[in-house]
């Protein structure tokens, strides 16, 4: 069965998520270190794990996989369960795949490098918008639907 894993810390797209789970009748994880209120909703299961670097990414890693849908910013664990065969999409409804992931990664580690070679570089990413939430809500439906015939 289908399932939707969200890396919950600082997402920004819960209550969409959670929408969209409800709508398809699948079970929605919210991954997290702990601050969120449980939902009373009968699709969505609140995970709890310890604090520490990394600790519910390897938790999502560890289970997501074909048929499955992991909503995440993150893009080491975006490739993880990519190469498990589970569909990505990021908050603002950008799709990461097998013909994607290793682009992404190179730029996430070049940005990576030039901010840490000067620190006074400016900027950061983009203000969340409705635009960017809107895009999730399609992007999710369309991930929903691949994943759903990746096991079909």
């Amino acid at each position: 069965m289908t399932k939707i894993y969200v890396d919950a810390d600082a997402c920004p797209v819960k209550d969409e998520a959670e929408k969209v789970a409800t709508r398809h009748k699948i079970p929605c994880l919210f991954v997290c270190n702990g601050g969120l209120r449980p939902s009373p909703n009968p699709f969505v299961e609140m995970i709890f794990v310890p604090d520490g670097p990394d600790v519910a990414d390897m938790w999502i890693a560890d289970r997501a996989g074909c048929g499955d849908v992991v909503v995440t910013g993150d893009i080491p664990l975006a490739a993880k369960v990519v190469a498990a065969g589970a569909r990505v999409i990021k908050h603002n409804g950008e799709a990461l795949t097998k013909a994607n992931i290793g682009n992404v990664l190179a730029t996430r580690d070049l940005m990576a490098d030039l901010r840490a070679a000067d620190p006074f570089r400016q900027g950061g990413g983009k203000p969340f918008s409705k635009a960017d939430r809107s895009r999730f809500l399609d992007g999710l439906d369309r991930a929903i639907q691949a994943a759903k015939r990746d096991i079909a």
